[in-house]
Parts: structure tokens; sequence; C-alpha cells
């Protein structure tokens, strides 16, 4: 297994938002480094890793916690991982399990002195299996409700890695979002079968805007490519892609796992039981998700009833739908 210390030389891709980032306990703050490792199944590059990566990059450079890391590991490598980290002290392991959701419970189990907390599409187990959602539908839901009053062909698209109910829910936002504005609209829905291949992500994308649709939302890092090579629009999860994508992604539902991450640390700081579901710190009206656009490419009515919305979810009035059924 390949591990690699703070400061490694791969670039990450910013999140762009900074929401919680100096949020932390006293207790947490004062306390000595806390030994996190992170676990990623993907390279550090791929969208999901790289906010998870930066939170914890930026908590070792406060002095937080100490930050070791693998990437690109693999489901069948996985529980060994977990084990190895724990071996080595870690006293809090961060990652993700939606390849092996058994194994990984069966490994908490084995290490009750270490904390666990992973991206999960299950639940928490004992005392120190916890479990976080990428919530960031409540973005992808107002992107949503952009892009139906912008598609001129009246076809919007979706690609996606793979239906779980986490991606389900976010491209099922989307979709909900463009019909509540556009009930006509047709929302198409690819799954690309992994959760990091670009070029595939770019052929999915591709073959979308060849059945007509005009607007992507890029739930795999990818897809922008091919709403750039075509000239339409893109929308961008869970990180900033308009800087790199700047005259083609107009928006962003974005997510940021420094209010999870903080809450975790502040569990293992105090001693406290780790086996609890962390989902809610990542929520809009918690702080944990956003929406970022750039205005005036959306019609002026259009960002108006989005902003009315995005106020009402922020001030609990609204709820936006989770459907973790596959879109059809």
């Amino acid at each position: 297994m390949t591990t690699k210390l703070l400061l490694s030389r791969r670039g990450v891709l910013a999140s762009g938002l900074a929401l919680g980032a100096s949020a932390f306990v006293p207790s947490v703050r004062a306390a000595a480094p806390i030994k996190v490792a992170g676990i990623h199944g993907s390279p550090v590059e791929n969208a999901w890793n790289s906010v998870l990566h930066k939170a914890l990059q930026d908590a070792a450079k406060e002095g937080v916690i100490e930050y070791v890391f693998s990437e690109g590991v693999s489901g069948t490598d996985y529980p060994r991982a977990m084990r190895e980290y724990a071996e080595q002290g870690a006293k809090l392991i961060i990652g993700e399990t939606f390849p092996v959701e058994k194994q990984a419970r069966e490994v908490a189990a084995d290490y009750p002195e270490t904390a666990f907390v992973m991206g999960s599409s299950g639940k928490q187990a004992g005392d120190n299996f916890g479990v976080f959602g990428t919530w960031n539908f409540d973005g992808a839901y107002l992107a949503g409700m952009l892009a139906g009053k912008m598609t001129k062909s009246n076809v919007v698209g979706s690609v996606g890695a793979m239906p779980i109910p986490e991606v389900n829910m976010l491209i099922n936002a989307f979709g909900a979002g463009v019909k509540a504005v556009n009930p006509n609209a047709k929302h198409l829905v690819t799954f690309i079968g992994t959760f990091f291949d670009p070029p595939k992500a770019r052929e999915a994308g591709l073959a979308q805007i060849d059945a007509g649709a005009d607007i992507l939302f890029g739930e795999r890092i990818g897809t922008a490519d091919a709403a750039k090579e075509r000239k339409i629009k893109s929308i961008g999860s869970l990180i900033d892609y308009t800087p790199r994508y700047p005259d083609t992604v107009f928006a962003n539902a974005l997510w940021n796992f420094r209010p999870i991450l903080n809450a975790a640390l502040a569990d293992v700081a105090a001693g406290k039981p780790t086996g609890r579901d962390y989902t809610a710190y990542g929520l809009m009206k918690e702080g944990g998700s956003d929406i970022v656009y750039v205005k005036g490419v959306a019609p002026a009515d259009a960002e108006a009833a989005m902003e009315a919305k995005r106020a009402e979810i922020k001030a609990g009035k609204f709820e936006v739908p989770k459907i973790m059924d596959e879109p059809k």
C-alpha cells in the first residue's frame, strides 16, 4: 500500500467552499494533533476525494491532525488498508466503503479503539463505525431550476458514476429542480459504472448531446469536457469547476467535508462514540453545502426564483425530495 504524507506534490482541486473551515471546538484545537488516515478509493484528483483530501490537508496545516493517506485503493484492497492504518496507530480513519460495506464493518469491529468515519450507503455500526453521505442535492436541485429555464432543446442530461443511493439522490434532485420550473423537459441519465474515468464520462456526455441535451449535469468529472467540446453549458458537482471551464460550467452544487470532519474530530478528542451518522453536518441548512453560479447566464427571473428557493432551504422551510431509487 502506498502511503503519502501531507503536502503531496499532486495537485488537489479546491472546493471553492470555505464553510465551517474554522469552526473547531476548543477541545479539538487545544489537544495534541490527532493521527488521521485517509483511504481514497480513487485518485485525490477525483472531485469527491479532493473535497475530503483538502479538508484533511487544511486541518493538518492548522496543526489539528497528523495526516497520511493512500489513493486509488481498490475494493479488494480496501479492508486491508483499513487494518494497516489501524495497526499503525491511526485514531481516526476517513474513507469510503460503498463497494465493501460488510467487510468494512467487520474490520471496525476488530479495532474498537480506532474510529472509522466513512462515506457509505449503509448505517453506522457499534461505537466506532460512523457514516456520512454526500448530500449536496440541495445545490443540485437549485442548479436544475436554472437549467430548466435555460434549455432550448427541452432536453438536459446527467452523467453519474453508478446507481447507488448517494448518486441517485443527487441526480434525482437535479431532475426535480428542472421539472419544477419546466415540467415538459426531458432528463437523460447515464451511469459510467465507475467512480473515476474522465474519458468515459466525456463519451457519455457526448452521447447525451447527440440525443438532444443542451445542458449537462456532471456528477462525474469529465462531463464538462464533452460540454466544452460541443459548446454547450454544464453544471459541476462537489467542487467549483467554473475556473477550469469558465465558458462552460455556469453553476456548481458544492459540498464541503470540513463540518463533518470537525464533528468527528470533536467526538474523538472527547472520547465519545463515533458510531453515528454525520451526514447532516453537510446539508445546506447546516452550512455544509451550497450553490455557486455565474450571474447573468440564466434568465434574471430564473435566478430570482432559485434564490428564493435557496433562502427557503436555508431557513428549513423547504426540503428537496430525497429520492434514492435509480433515475428512470
